[in-house]
């Protein structure tokens, strides 16, 4: 492509990986009364968010008892999917400005010359589902503190250039809930926090 030779540093499908691994270890106890009576550990997924409502509005089909159980032990989950990426011009440096680094093998020897990256904002919408409200608030809890407004994560962006580590902070952007309390009494309830993050990356 524009008559360079092909490259492809997985810089996004990275930015996936990364951003789920931060969500990974989101733990949730039940209690009676004092007594701790099971620890689940809660599942995280890229998907679209109406992809699990449409799942879970399936369990209030009548006289499909089996579906509505298999839809009833997926919660508490979380979901999570990109919903834009653009470019960050406020981070643009001059494009005529390299980085000298050594690569990671012996054998091709001498030094290699990486001009600026290009800065990019990558969007997240992360989505907690769970049928108690306290199931939800117990992972934006161990969410939350980590995040002042950002949390940064180290990581070398192109392979056989260990020598290039750069600094990928993930901010969040705002935190709101939806609740379906108010509808039907033989429907269950479903409640979603949905946090919105930014991911600012540099594709080189």
């Amino acid at each position: 492509m524009f008559g360079t030779d092909h490259f492809y540093h997985e810089r996004v499908r990275k930015s996936v990986a990364i951003f789920g691994s931060v969500f990974n270890d989101a733990y949730i106890i039940r209690r009676q009364g004092n007594k701790v009576v099971s620890q689940i550990k809660v599942p995280i997924a890229y998907a679209p968010k109406r992809k699990y409502l449409e799942r879970i509005a399936e369990m209030h089909q009548a006289g499909d008892d089996d579906k509505q159980f298999q839809t009833a032990i997926r919660l508490p989950r979380m979901s999570f999917e990109i919903t834009s990426m653009n470019y960050d011009a406020a981070r643009q440096l001059p494009k005529t400005n390299y980085i000298k680094c050594r690569g990671d093998n012996p054998v091709d020897g001498g030094a290699h010359k990486v001009y600026s990256p290009v800065p990019y904002v990558i969007s997240f919408e992360l989505n907690i589902y769970g049928k108690q409200h306290d199931d939800c608030l117990q992972v934006v809890e161990q969410t939350l503190p980590y995040f002042t407004p950002q949390y940064s994560v180290a990581l070398k962006p192109l392979p056989g250039l260990s020598d290039i580590v750069e600094d990928v902070p993930i901010i969040l952007q705002s935190t709101t809930f939806a609740d379906n309390y108010e509808g039907n009494l033989e429907d269950r309830r479903t409640i979603i926090y949905t946090l919105a993050f930014d991911m600012k990356i540099n594709m080189w």
